[in-house]
């Protein structure tokens, strides 16, 4: 079994692209999302992309096919949106385990299909935890600054049933992504060392953070290299930033990591700023054009995409990859 520690030295490992992006190419109807199981739930779910693993399985696992077959090395779990505080939009909390265990399960076998047909080229599979939709950093009140919406402890314990969940499913490693507020991130790695002590197992960790404006700061007001400092306490596969912006715009920023870490850096941009219907015109060959630089500078070991990213994208991307490493 190929350990993905050993395989980020050898060599430029691709990440998939846009899980959401893909969805919407099935233009799937409330019944869709509902399936057999949700038949008669008792609000619209509509747009709920993580329930797809329960109730369009299939789906799910053809797009997790298109990038491998695209060159993923690493394909993320459907389970952005997964945990307890997110779901609470849908009041599907108490699904919350069985979302992330079929999403990692799904995903598994697809990667491991992939491995079986070519050992050479190993597929891992990264358990997607996002940010939440509340951030514990800052006030929503804007009359009251010290107010929160949510708890370190809120959310670690968030975490920690999203982790369990995908690493009983079979997730090889976890991605702590989109990060917004080093806070909440702080809650999931937190939240994962514990799982890793009370298992007594080692878990590689990939965390990305997204640098939300010109301004090259995350939300929660933290310049590329602060959070990187921030985080640096907890023992990383690789650090490195996602989504926000597009691949030019986010150069600067990974520069930043890569002068200051020793630890591999990951970038999974945008295709580009949306446009004003918010849709993402960057094509494949724009965008890889734009990773050239990040390939040149070496600055990154693990490569992907984020919105507006097809298997055309991550296609491309792995071909100058591919190319790059012939070198």
């Amino acid at each position: 079994m190929s350990n993905i520690k050993e395989e980020i030295q050898k060599r430029i490992l691709v990440l998939d692209g846009a899980m959401g992006t893909m969805i919407q190419q099935y233009r799937f109807s409330e019944e869709d999302y509902r399936g057999e199981q949700f038949k008669d739930f008792h609000m619209s779910v509509k747009g709920n992309n993580d329930m797809l693993s329960i109730t369009q399985p299939q789906a799910i696992k053809e797009i997790h096919r298109k990038y491998l077959e695209a060159g993923a090395d690493i394909i993320e779990t459907n389970t952005f949106s997964s945990t307890t505080i997110a779901m609470a939009d849908y009041e599907m909390e108490d699904y919350v385990y069985e979302l992330n265990y079929q999403s990692a399960k799904i995903a598994k076998e697809a990667a491991d299909e992939f491995t079986a047909k070519n050992p050479e080229k190993p597929r891992f599979v990264a358990g997607s935890i996002g940010p939440t939709n509340k951030t514990a950093s800052m006030s929503p009140k804007v009359n009251d600054p010290g107010f929160r919406a949510v708890t370190f402890n809120d959310l670690k314990e968030a975490y920690k049933q999203q982790t369990e969940a995908l690493l009983d499913g079979g997730a090889d490693l976890l991605l702590v992504e989109t990060v917004f507020d080093t806070l909440n991130a702080k809650a999931a790695l937190f939240a994962i060392e514990e799982v890793k002590e009370e298992r007594n197992i080692d878990v590689p960790i990939m965390l990305s953070g997204t640098i939300t404006d010109a301004s090259g700061r995350t939300l929660s007001g933290q310049t590329a290299e602060a959070f990187l400092i921030s985080v640096s306490h907890i023992p990383l596969l690789s650090i490195g930033f996602n989504c926000a912006l597009g691949a030019n715009q986010l150069t600067p920023h990974l520069e930043v990591l890569a002068r200051k870490s020793n630890l591999p850096v990951s970038a999974h941009p945008n295709a580009g700023l949306p446009n004003a219907f918010g849709e993402y015109d960057e094509t494949p060959a724009q965008m890889a054009a734009q990773i050239k630089t990040y390939l040149d500078k070496n600055l990154v070991r693990i490569i992907g995409g984020c919105c507006g990213t097809t298997p055309a994208h991550i296609k491309a991307i792995a071909n100058l990859v591919a190319e790059y490493q012939k070198k």
